[in-house]
């Protein structure tokens, strides 16, 4: 028996769109990562970009657990000396709430040129309101083991 593969022109790509109010971070996260790559669908193949697109709406809204909001850090570096810049979850939820669903997804994807390709599939947006209506995407109702932490 010989391993199926899939061919790129096989492979058809759909658009979900998921609302992102109250639900976790990291679990929004996880199952938007796993829907860009295509694991949940029977054509997986680890080398293809197989996934579908997915717009998540309201990420202003996302919860996180525990003290992550200070004690949570984003950091990166000029390359200079004193180029040392540091943020808390709290100010980048405040100042860009997509970037924060954004580097959580692309922490999750392969690392390369396959993870660049995956992570263009996803649209971020701060509201309800979005532009790719014209996709006509599902809407993907995530279940209780999402929304999850029993603490806010």
């Amino acid at each position: 028996m010989k391993t199926y593969s899939p061919k790129a022109a096989e492979l058809q790509a759909a658009w979900w769109v998921v609302d992102a109010d109250g639900l976790v971070l990291g679990r929004l996260a996880t199952a938007v990562a796993a829907k860009l790559r295509g694991k949940d669908k029977p054509t997986f193949a680890p080398h293809m970009d197989g996934g579908d697109y997915v717009v998540v709406v309201n990420a202003s809204r996302v919860r996180v657990t525990g003290t992550r909001l200070d004690s949570k850090k984003y950091i990166r570096h000029s390359g200079y000396p004193g180029g040392f810049k540091s943020e808390s979850l709290r100010h980048l939820l405040g100042r860009n709430p997509g970037r924060v669903l954004e580097k959580a997804v692309r922490g999750m994807l392969p690392k390369g040129a396959l993870g660049h390709q995956i992570i263009k599939k996803l649209k971020v947006y701060p509201d309800a309101d979005h532009p790719h209506a014209s996709q006509q995407p599902h809407s993907w109702e995530l279940g209780p083991s999402v929304i999850g932490g029993s603490e806010g």
